[in-house]
């Protein structure tokens, strides 16, 4: 062998085990890397079960559950249902139908339309949508001012004036938009039921036909 071969050898033997070393320590890197991950996979997903609102505050079912027919007027509280309207010709009457279908004995609800539509024929659609579900035995309310102070605030606070609303121990306000499931009430009213120190219960919303939207 010749004599530059030697070093050649012993060079070439250094750098192999350099590489070596340099794929072991980059496997660990990545194995570390793997292991935070889940670690931190799993720290966020004990998070978020720590901070569901059901974990966090106390919640229980209303009496009987789902079988509001079969509850008394002591099992479940008030609740006066708002709302406010401006000329909603094309979602008027779905917050409407999804207000007068929420899940909650009839005679402890009571569905306010607050209407400061500008438009008389809204207006009228609107005031006939309230006696339709008036013959349904719904304890609705249409409600209109002579003046639109305030907006949608104003139209909620002139609301609040009437007598049956004040007989009201929970508000729940729903834009003319919305459309909540029937059991909204059944899921939130506890919340404010067994926690004193729970003033507002706001839910998540979600866009309806969102298949449909372009952004």
């Amino acid at each position: 062998m010749a004599a530059w071969a030697v070093p050649a050898l012993a060079a070439a033997a250094w750098a192999l085990r350099a590489a070596v070393w340099a794929c072991l320590a980059a496997s660990a890197m990545l194995v570390a890397e793997a292991a935070y991950m889940g670690l931190a996979s799993l720290a966020s997903a004990a998070a978020m079960l720590w901070r569901r609102p059901d974990a966090r505050y106390r919640w229980e079912p209303m009496p009987g559950g789902c079988d509001v027919e079969a509850a008394t007027g002591a099992d479940f509280p008030m609740v006066l249902v708002q709302i406010p309207m401006y000329n909603e010709r094309e979602v008027y009457k779905l917050s409407i139908d999804a207000a007068c279908a929420l899940t909650w004995p009839p005679d402890r609800i009571v569905i306010q339309v607050l209407d400061d539509s500008t438009d008389p024929i809204i207006k009228e659609l609107v005031e006939l949508e309230c006696q339709d579900w008036a013959t349904k035995k719904i304890n609705i309310k249409y409600e209109v001012r002579n003046n639109r102070k305030g907006y949608k605030a104003g139209a909620l606070k002139k609301g609040m004036e009437h007598i049956y609303a004040k007989q009201c121990e929970f508000v729940a306000i729903f834009d003319a938009d919305f459309q909540p499931e029937p059991d909204f009430l059944l899921k939130t009213i506890p919340f404010l039921v067994h926690n004193p120190k729970i003033a507002l219960v706001q839910a998540r919303w979600e866009f309806g036909k969102h298949k449909y939207i372009i952004l």
